[in-house]
């Protein structure tokens, strides 16, 4: 989206932390989905397998951590801060929501 447009509908910079937050919760539930395979997996390849895209899933879901972290879109260790910043961004989604239904 570009910034013209992120600004009418006014979304500003939100768009980033919306697909990084996005990105972040698939990851998280992908981390999730290979552990259970893996306990349910027949074979010791099948096994091997799926710990090696765990281990590239978790590598990921710390890639988009730090970055969000870097920019600011999430405060793991600051639960004020992350409020802020969930509470900011369900008024933005609110806010673009009236407007749609103006």
């Amino acid at each position: 989206m570009n910034q013209f447009v992120q600004n009418m509908v006014g979304m500003g910079g939100m768009t980033d932390q919306v697909i990084a937050t996005d990105f972040l919760m698939s990851t998280k539930a992908g981390v999730r989905n290979y552990t259970i395979a893996i306990t349910e997996s027949a074979t010791p390849e099948l096994r091997t397998a799926l710990r090696e895209q765990l281990r590239a899933a978790i590598q990921t879901h710390e890639n988009i951590t730090n970055y969000m972290i870097a920019k600011g879109y999430y405060h793991p260790h600051e639960l004020k801060e992350q409020l802020q910043v969930d509470l900011t961004a369900s008024n933005t989604a609110l806010n673009i929501a009236q407007q749609s239904n103006s």
